[in-house]
């Protein structure tokens, strides 16, 4: 079985990668793709990977306080607004995304080949395929490794 990487480049628009990312999520969910289809994202700075995190525990913050004051969740939304309106400015946004089929499944992968990149938040992102056998395969898939 190989691998066959998807990297998109989002530049500095953390909002769309998220976007992208949830929808990769939902595939992974409603198509079983648990191990099949697997992503990550890579920020270019540090200070970028650290933000991001922080907004997404804001973000989750206010669910588990929607029984306590209402005005506290409130506050907290906003503070989660601001993040994540300033973490844009921060870096640029890569998601390389993993498809790993095998090989009586070369239909179903030729259909998610096709389908990724001509979605929505993946259209803008400069897609690029990446086989296994190409020059470029081993630098992408330590890359993938390495992003933990």
């Amino acid at each position: 079985m190989a691998h066959t990487y998807l990297l998109f480049d989002f530049g500095t628009d953390e909002e769309k990668a998220q976007l992208a990312r949830q929808k990769l999520e939902r595939w992974k969910q409603a198509f079983r793709l648990d191990k099949k289809l697997q992503y990550k994202l890579e920020r270019a700075e540090d200070e970028a990977t650290e933000e991001p995190e922080h907004a997404h525990e804001a973000a989750e913050t206010p669910k588990a306080e929607k029984s306590k004051a209402k005005t506290k969740a409130k506050h907290k939304s906003k503070e989660t607004e601001a993040s994540e309106e300033a973490s844009p400015a921060n870096g640029k946004v890569n998601l390389l995304v993993r498809l790993y089929f095998s090989g009586h499944e070369k239909l179903t992968e030729q259909r998610w080949l096709d389908r990724i990149p001509s979605e929505e938040p993946f259209k803008e992102a400069s897609p690029r395929v990446i086989r296994h056998g190409e020059d470029q395969f081993d630098e992408v898939d330590k890359q993938f490794d390495s992003l933990g």
